[in-house]
């Protein structure tokens, strides 16, 4: 039986190495030129998304805990305030602020805080804005994004790795087109709803985008008029399939970056993208053998495309004027780093998208923030000393980084 490796994989990625100008800072954490970071609040484990509303207080999701409010007082550059708000759920990871109020969502809920100036804490309880979201175990952190017309997106991952039976397992066989029609009308994809309506159920939104595994990196870029957006892509290809090598799996699935309009198919479960061949292909579930493509045009392509399992978390979309003219328009991107990948783990860093004149991705990416793992390489994601996870912009334009695994919180600025 033949079995699928890679070759000469590195080489063939739209990466734009900027790491020849950087500078160590913090933990020895790696930056371009000009940039420096610090310590914004620590002790924080289990810290997920993260938010900045405009008098530059820090919200968090912690597993747990619940919502904390974090407050620089004195302008030193760290937190001297950290409080959690009382009743918050510590279920989810979702949260951002829009028009006056503080939303997050648990696993099957969006709902939202009214902030008052000078207040670093809610006043009240919350409000449901959207109820019964689809929940069943995994992929269920509900990650969102506001757009300027009062509209919110959120998205609604996919239980599962390809809609196999049984799934994970050697041998494992797709759904009928029928079944995977039924399973993407509740899962998988991005739903529309009003941000400023409450009482919603899901049904109540308008289903934007389909073909999903799970997406928790997504943000409204103005310039664009879409959505950007980093799926984590599937696991255990070669687990699934004897043909697919263990290399294979490491290197060939993409972690696919799309801009989505209304209507946009990304080709979950059926297909995954190969970085390296940069070609759209079958999933073994559904036929696939490594060469097998889908028709053209039947599935959006990425936009972007970055290496396999580095597990794409926050995405921030950069609309301040701290930073230089390049990063302006552009979106960062925390990524988790790798599980199931071998012989060593990858990722866990803060990656940059550039755009064009258009405000469209130029098809490579950057390097931003590194050195999170601590030393040269680790085969296992408990021997990192951090794995980044949140991203936010403040009001000054500073770039605030958190790490759930290490529990940290950091600010990067630029020195002028």
């Amino acid at each position: 039986m033949k079995t699928i490796n890679t070759i000469g994989a590195i080489a063939s990625f739209t990466f734009t190495a900027i790491l020849g100008h950087a500078q160590k800072s913090d933990a020895g954490i790696t930056l371009p030129q000009g940039f420096e970071i610090s310590v914004f609040a620590d002790g924080l484990d289990g810290i997920r998304g993260l938010a900045v509303s405009p008098d530059g207080t820090v919200y968090g999701r912690v597993r747990g805990r619940g919502v904390v409010a974090m407050r620089d007082s004195d302008g030193d550059g760290s937190a001297e305030v950290v409080n959690t708000v009382p009743g918050s759920t510590g279920e989810g990871s979702g949260i951002g602020y829009h028009d006056g109020y503080l939303y997050y969502t648990t696993n099957s809920a969006l709902l939202r805080y009214a902030l008052t100036d000078g207040n670093l804490l809610p006043q009240g309880s919350p409000e449901t804005v959207v109820s019964k979201l689809a929940s069943r175990g995994q992929h269920d952190a509900k990650m969102f994004t506001f757009d300027e017309s009062g509209n919110i997106y959120v998205e609604v991952g996919s239980p599962s790795n390809s809609l196999g039976d049984p799934d994970r397992a050697p041998g494992a066989k797709g759904l009928s087109d029928a079944e995977v029609e039924k399973f993407l009308a509740q899962y998988g994809g991005i739903w529309r709803f009003d941000a400023n309506r409450l009482g919603q159920t899901q049904e109540d939104g308008h289903r934007y985008s389909t073909g999903h595994r799970h997406i928790l990196s997504l943000a409204w870029a103005p310039e664009a008029d879409a959505i950007f957006a980093v799926q984590n892509g599937r696991d255990v290809i070669d687990v699934v399939s004897p043909i697919f090598s263990v290399e294979y799996n490491a290197e060939r699935v993409a972690e696919e970056m799309h801009v989505i309009r209304d209507g946009a198919n990304l080709g979950w479960p059926y297909t995954y993208y190969d970085p390296i061949d940069k070609v759209r292909l079958f999933s073994p579930e559904y036929g696939g053998d490594g060469a097998k493509q889908p028709a053209e045009g039947r599935f959006k392509d990425p936009d972007l495309a970055f290496p396999a399992h580095w597990a794409p978390m926050q995405m921030a979309y950069y609309d301040a004027e701290q930073f230089p003219e390049h990063y302006r328009k552009g979106a960062f991107v925390a990524f988790h780093g790798s599980w199931n990948r071998s012989p060593e783990q990858k990722g866990y860093n803060v990656c940059f998208i550039p755009v064009s004149e258009n405000g469209l991705p130029t098809g490579e990416y950057e390097i931003f923030a590194d050195g999170f793992i601590g030393k040269d390489s680790i085969v296992s994601p408990g021997e990192a000393n951090f794995r980044p996870m949140g991203l936010a912009v403040g009001p000054d334009g500073s770039l605030y980084i958190g790490a759930d695994h290490g529990g940290r919180v950091w600010k990067v600025s630029y020195a002028r």
